[in-house]
């Protein structure tokens, strides 16, 4: 073979299919589009159209409500914060809050603030800030005679620091 016997395969390029040019191209006249209506016509889709039928997406009924004002916390539990305690994470002796959390790595993320669960067992006394906690985590920590104090809002946190 040499570089002038190079060529391509028959049928490798293929000539673009010219519409509009005739009845004998067989995509003459209306260009293969059919006739008339907007459906004919370039760059229209009707989504979610069924021929005037009441489309599904009417049909079925709204359900449910976002509340733009919705607080996203943060969540602990005391059986967490124990083993983080056991496991040397967590200093019980000082103050745990927000900043002291998010330092140690053991949040990630603050959001609008912390939640304190009452789920596991508590067995270290602890003085805890957070946003909100359950009445369940309240007595659990007040049983072993720690301190909860609860800061109202995000806000309160800022300036704290």
């Amino acid at each position: 073979m040499k570089l002038n016997e190079i060529r391509d395969n028959d049928y490798a390029r293929k000539n673009r299919k010219r519409v509009g040019r005739g009845i004998g191209s067989g995509t003459g006249k209306t260009s293969g589009k059919g006739h008339k209506g907007q459906k004919s016509r370039s760059g229209v889709a009707i989504k979610g159209f069924e021929g005037g039928q009441m489309p599904l997406h009417r049909r079925l009924p709204k359900h449910g409500f976002n509340n733009i004002f919705r607080k996203k916390y943060s969540i602990i539990n005391i059986g967490n914060i124990q083993s983080l305690i056991e496991s040397g994470k967590i200093n019980n002796k000082v103050k745990i809050n927000a900043d002291s959390l998010l330092n140690d790595g053991i949040m990630s993320k603050l959001k609008d603030g912390i939640k304190l669960l009452g789920n596991g067992e508590l067995k270290s006394k602890i003085d805890i800030e957070v946003s909100v906690a359950s009445n369940s985590a309240i007595k659990a920590v007040e049983a072993l005679g720690g301190n909860i104090s609860i800061i109202k809002n995000k806000k309160e946190l800022e300036n704290k620091k």
